[in-house]
Formats: structure tokens, sequence, C-alpha cells
């Protein structure tokens, strides 16, 4: 059945993507306490956006008339280092952008949650690309001027 693939991949959104949320939340209090604002607001920015996709994901599984379940979660890392946390976080999207596409091909015809995903893909590239820059931005004015720009 299409619905039970789709409804596992958005399952599969669900729990990683609370835990991103989680983890973005975490980051932007550690960024906080070092007085990097920016990267802070960034980052409890981008957890509210990441739960607002996860609220859509457990919407559209009941719509299919899947059962919306809380798994357990793998250990993700914490960074003190801002950049070293960009590097893991660009790690991340790139992963999951791969993924992600095959949920994203496997729901082609199911248009509604085809969109949703859609949606979520574009997000999450324009975050990947964002990671790019910014370590493109630190190979050019280096690590100092740009943990600068981020207080």
């Amino acid at each position: 059945m299409a619905n039970e693939k789709i409804i596992e991949g958005l399952q599969a959104i669900v729990t990683g993507l609370s835990q991103q949320a989680d983890g973005h939340d975490v980051q932007s209090r550690i960024f906080a306490s070092e007085g990097f604002t920016k990267l802070a607001e960034k980052y409890a920015e981008h957890a509210t956006e990441e739960r607002g996709y996860v609220v859509k994901c457990i919407d559209r599984i009941l719509d299919l008339g899947g059962e919306v379940k809380v798994e357990e979660k793998v250990a993700a890392p914490v960074h003190t280092d801002p950049i070293e946390w960009v590097k893991y976080d660009l790690q991340v999207s790139k992963d999951g952008l791969a993924w992600l596409a095959s949920i994203v091909e496997e729901a082609r015809t199911d248009y509604t949650t085809f969109d949703m995903l859609k949606e979520y893909y574009v997000d999450e590239e324009e975050d990947m690309y964002w990671g790019e820059a910014q370590l493109e931005l630190i190979e050019k004015i280096g690590a100092q001027n740009w943990l600068l720009q981020q207080l």
C-alpha cells in the first residue's frame, strides 16, 4: 500500500525532526550563553520552524488514517564551538535531503503530501545552502571575524 510507505516516511520525519528541533533549541541556548546572539536567534527560529513541520506531518499521518507514534530517538551531539556545529549541522542537512528526496518521490501521486514535503525539502535545502555559505565565509574572512559577526 502506497499510503503505508508515505505514513512511515512522515513518521520518520516526526521522530527525527522533533529531535532536531530539540537539538536546535539546546544549541540556541548554548550560543546565547556564549554571547553569539545571532546564532542563538537563528537556531531558536529554526527549532520553531521545524516544530511546525512536525505538526504538519502528524496532521497528515492522521489524515491518511495512520497511527502517530512517539518513538525513541538516537542521541545527538552538542557543540560549544559554533563552527564545529555549523559543519555538523550541514552534514545532517545533506544526509537528510538525500533521504527526504526518496519520500518526496514516493508521495508524487498524493498531491497534498507531495506539496507539503516539497515545501519542507525546499526549506531544508535553504538550510544546507546557508551552512555551505557560512563555511565559505569562514574560509574567506577567518574564524575570528566570522565569530565576531555572530555576536
